[in-house]
């Protein structure tokens, strides 16, 4: 792999042995060749865009829809050569290929190259008859296509024929890129990420539902536990009680709490549970005659919370199933053993993001694959994500995206890991609590003293320095002061006492 200093025509693609933090400067100017990092990525990008679409090439564009194709045959130039619409299904569209190829070559051009927008499946269907017939098929932004209408003629009008025009316009000005080609394995993992994320949003959306109908028509049952959804007793409680109240939950009230504590028993190994807390059941027994909620709601809320967490626990096993699943494929792929090397990425949370990124070695760098679509959640948005309840796992971190990236190629453990480090997908929602001590309270005032030891001429840029002196801070010289103490603060003048 060419370095930055050397003088070479190849791109620098992705590393297969690791990369450090400097490997991904992109403004890190070569002294031999005067390019930077990002100059060189972009330059092979576009020399490998330039070879798909040559420029012995026409350019068919297609506005792929349901029942409706428009094809367009243009010149680099986007000079429209010829256009055709048919009302074929996707798979029909082997004709109007053939008939681009016609076309280009009546024109005097080598051969066709086809440009689309990723619409739904049908690109998929595009790109089998493209590749069927030794056509090279490249996809544009819908975005881009929006924009360029704008561009056009300075108006937002949108037609079929003008979005056909228009996607061969852009594949002319390599404004297009190379879609993923996966095979069955890739694909089958893309697939059963789909299904995850939307089982995920399924057993989210039930634990919002079941909350809000508890706290209207039963608010002291989610006072039971301290966090009653990750609570796999409460659950077992809150399940025997909907199965028998009918709407009243008084009613079971009228066993003792031994029948209670044996019919949770036999129902906490359906909600993933082995050890009974006695306590949670205690405290789901004694409000089943709390009167607290809206009592009008509380008969039909409590017969819908019964559904709803049937849903829920269906949804839960269904993931478990999917998730296993994806396991199986990161093991036919060989990269479990390297994921679960990756300090805080688990085989089930390296298989989401591998599902969402697809083969990482497609990227020229590791950064390229941590910023692919849904790989990880936005950080502003990631501390309000919350786990939704036993068995569902947590979001993957965008510093662990980014060590997988690097690592996925490679055999060896990632540097400075002594062994395999798997840490579970559930961490705990809350950091647990440092007491304080003596020991902590030491290193806390020497770091305090430390920090107040460096003279003023050290304590950062000049503008910050004259922040602090605008404020009248650090204004007392320092022979005055004495290194390592606060700054005196002038004290106020104090008024004589008057006595009547």
């Amino acid at each position: 792999m060419s370095r930055v200093g050397e003088e070479s025509e190849d791109g620098l693609l992705m590393s297969l042995t690791g990369s450090s933090p400097n490997d991904i400067e992109e403004d890190v100017v070569s002294k031999g060749s005067g390019l930077s990092r990002g100059d060189k990525r972009r330059n092979a990008k576009l020399a490998e865009l330039r070879r798909l679409v040559a420029g012995d090439h026409a350019i068919l564009g297609i506005d792929l829809a349901d029942e409706k194709q428009v094809g367009v045959v243009c010149d680099h130039d986007s000079r429209v050569l010829a256009r055709q619409t048919v009302r074929v299904k996707a798979w029909n569209l082997g004709s109007v290929l053939e008939w681009a190829a016609r076309i280009a070559h009546r024109h005097g051009f080598a051969g066709v190259t086809v440009g689309c927008e990723p619409t739904g499946h049908r690109w998929m269907v595009l790109n089998q008859l493209a590749t069927q017939r030794d056509m090279t098929l490249v996809c544009v932004n819908p975005m881009l296509v929006g924009r360029a209408r704008e561009a056009e003629d300075y108006t937002r009008d949108k037609s079929d024929d003008k979005d056909a025009m228009l996607i061969a316009r852009l594949v002319g000005e390599l404004h297009c890129y190379v879609p993923e080609r996966a095979d069955e394995t890739w694909a089958r993992l893309r697939q059963l990420g789909a299904r995850r994320e939307r089982l995920i949003t399924e057993a989210t959306a039930c634990v919002h539902q079941l909350r809000d109908l508890l706290e209207c028509a039963w608010p002291g049952v989610l006072a039971a536990a301290a966090k009653p959804f990750e609570s796999a007793n409460w659950c077992a409680a809150l399940a025997v009680v909907l199965d028998r109240c009918n709407g009243h939950p008084e009613r079971v009230a009228r066993g003792d709490l031994a029948r209670f504590e044996a019919a949770v028993r036999r129902e906490l190994p359906r909600w993933g549970g082995s050890r009974r807390r006695r306590n949670i059941i205690a405290a789901v027994f004694v409000v089943l005659v709390d009167p607290t909620g809206v009592m009008a709601q509380r008969p039909g809320a409590l017969e819908r919370a019964r559904w709803v967490l049937a849903d829920w626990r269906s949804a839960t096993t269904r993931l478990a199933e999917v998730e296993s699943r994806m396991v199986e494929v990161l093991d036919e792929l060989e990269l479990t053993e390297l994921v679960t090397s990756i300090p805080g990425v688990s085989a089930v949370g390296a298989a989401a993001m591998l599902a969402e990124t697809g083969d990482p070695t497609r990227f020229d760098s590791p950064p390229r694959a941590g910023q692919t679509r849904r790989a990880v959640p936005a950080r502003q948005c990631q501390r309000h994500l919350q786990r939704p309840g036993p068995g569902l796992p947590a979001w993957p971190t965008p510093a662990a995206a980014g060590r997988l990236a690097r690592g996925v190629g490679r055999a060896a453990t990632q540097p400075g890991d002594g062994r395999p480090l798997p840490v579970s997908d559930h961490p705990p929602t809350q950091p647990p609590h440092r007491r304080s001590g003596p020991g902590r309270d030491r290193g806390r005032a020497a770091a305090l003293d430390a920090r107040r030891g460096h003279p003023p001429g050290g304590l950062g840029c000049r503008h910050r320095r004259r922040r602090c002196d605008a404020r009248g801070g650090l204004t007392t010289p320092p022979e005055e002061q004495g290194w390592g103490q606060a700054p005196r603060v002038p004290e106020a003048p104090q008024r004589p006492r008057q006595t009547p």
